[in-house]
């Protein structure tokens, strides 16, 4: 039997498995992207209104370091300026999500030594994981092009292969990481990590110069993408970088993978203990996820002070522009372009702290699924404590995440804490009811479970890219986050918060009355 033996059927059964989470991820990116041209076309529509965006950012080092330069006045070069660093970003994300969910998920689970029990390759696991992160990326650089196809041709094939480039680089290292961890939940974090590291080298170099020639840029694959500069000349040669570097980072991962046994790692687990600080569920819970919230709550931290830094200089590139202004105004309030900005972007914090509460909420299921909740359930430990110990982390985590995003709005917009702390923990009723439906989902049945990330993502496309495509009010309703309060600038209603509160409160109660009457899948 060969090493890659039962390749195809095991990545026939990957995209089955993913059939629902990675078409909703793919087409967040594809319309984030292609919804760009339509945007940036009713902002800036006249050649003197993009030469004075040309002009702007050479001087705007601080936007730099938030998007990156823009190297051309086209519509095409603008939206690979506005949107590439983030569709990069989240190809990355989708990317070592379903690579570590098929690798090193299903040795921590079990399942993989099932797997191996037939007649599969010992590389097999791996090859088939990164295959299905590498068609979910051919797809989305398929409708990239055929997306922007009418903005040119070529620079449409370069931004798709750009973006797709980064994902399966991620993919790779997500691999390599895989190898070197026990845990998945290290894996994805440390993946996740090298993000990061990405993002911020990248932003450093931006804010440096304005035409992505820094050394710190190019240590970054999102500075690659960038340097790419697709509808602005394109750089083809910049594919190369990414073609050696999934190579490279491929043949390590599949190396290290017949070096060791299912299971096991190269960094392995140091043990923990038995007793005194694990003597209740809700220690348990919060031992199982400090990991998580501690890199979260930093990267929160870390956002707060970019985005605080960066209030002044959006809101001179946009006071002039009354589309961009209305864009703001739409998500923000009509306070003032600086509190719309705030406002804005505490939203948007917001919302990715919803992404963070249910990844927390459905740590339930994966410790069900996995076979680890059982033995708690069988000693002295209630259904509801034990969820209660997790819930308890994802709610109390989530306001701690936006209590650290205020605090780093004030550290780098310089002031007023007071407005900018409630702005931030006035998104806690939107967040919470996100998490309350992610338990309701998970105890009517494990199966509706993922379905809870969709979700997520539909809030988030809601409020990231309704207000640019000008979408109507009534779908913009469908999100809790539209009906909170505008702050800071605007005034505190009430009313919607503790509706919405009200909510989260009821469809908690009813996922904590369907896990404890339903039976475990154990």
């Amino acid at each position: 039997m060969t090493a890659l033996a039962g390749t195809g059927t095991l990545l026939r059964f990957s995209l089955r498995r993913d059939r629902a989470l990675l078409p909703a991820w793919i087409a967040v990116n594809a319309l984030m992207v292609l919804s760009m041209p339509k945007s940036l076309h009713s902002l800036y529509g006249t050649e003197a209104q993009r030469a004075d965006l040309l002009r702007q950012m050479s001087t705007n080092s601080s936007l730099r370091a938030l998007v990156g330069p823009v190297f051309g006045d086209s519509l095409g070069a603008l939206t690979a300026w506005r949107v590439g660093v983030y569709a990069g970003a989240l190809a990355a994300v989708t990317s070592l999500l379903v690579v570590v969910r098929h690798t090193r998920d299903e040795e921590e689970t079990g399942r993989q030594e099932l797997l191996s029990s037939g007649a599969v390759g010992r590389r097999t696991p791996l090859t088939a994981a990164l295959l299905t992160a590498a068609t979910a990326n051919a797809v989305l650089a398929l409708l990239i092009t055929a997306g922007l196809s009418a903005q040119g041709a070529s620079g449409a094939l370069a931004f798709g292969l750009g973006v797709a480039g980064v994902g399966l680089l991620f993919a790779t290292t997500a691999a390599v990481v895989a190898q070197l961890t026990e845990s998945a939940r290290l894996a994805r974090g440390l993946t996740a990590a090298v993000l990061g590291a990405a993002f911020v080298l990248r932003a450093a170099g931006d804010s440096v110069t304005d035409d992505g020639s820094s050394v710190l840029t190019w240590l970054s694959p999102l500075g690659w993408l960038e340097n790419l500069r697709p509808f602005a000349g394109e750089r083809w040669w910049v594919l190369a970088l990414f073609a050696a570097a999934v190579v490279a980072q491929g043949a390590l991962a599949h190396v290290l993978t017949g070096r060791r046994d299912t299971g096991m790692s190269f960094l392995p687990t140091r043990p923990g203990p038995a007793t005194g600080r694990l003597g209740t569920a809700g220690a348990l819970a919060w031992r199982l996820q400090r990991g998580s919230v501690l890199g979260w709550s930093a990267g929160f931290l870390v956002a707060g002070v970019v985005y605080g830094g960066l209030t002044d200089g959006a809101a001179d590139l946009v006071r002039d522009n009354a589309g961009a202004r209305r864009i703001f105004e739409r998500t923000g309030g009509h306070s003032g372009i600086t509190d719309a900005f705030l406002a804005s972007m505490t939203g948007m914090l917001g919302m990715v702290a919803a992404l963070y509460v249910v990844a927390s909420v459905l740590r339930l299921h994966g410790e069900e699924t996995s076979g680890r909740a059982e033995p708690v359930l069988a000693c002295a430990v209630s259904r509801l404590r034990w969820a209660a110990g997790h819930l308890v982390t994802a709610f109390g985590g989530s306001a701690l995440l936006m209590l650290l995003a205020g605090l780093g709005l004030t550290l780098g917009h310089g002031g007023r804490p007071g407005p900018l702390l409630a702005a931030c923990l006035v998104q806690l009723p939107a967040i919470w009811l996100t998490g309350a439906v992610t338990l309701l989902l998970y105890a009517l049945t494990p199966r509706l479970a993922p379905a809870a990330w969709g979700v997520a993502v539909a809030l988030l496309l809601l409020g990231w890219v309704g207000p640019a495509l000008n979408a109507p009010r009534s779908v913009l309703d469908l999100s809790p986050f539209t009906h909170l309060p505008k702050l800071p600038g605007g005034p505190l209603e009430w009313a919607p918060v503790l509706t919405l509160l009200g909510l989260a409160a009821l469809l908690t109660a009813a996922g904590l009355a369907g896990l404890r009457r339903r039976d475990m899948t154990v």
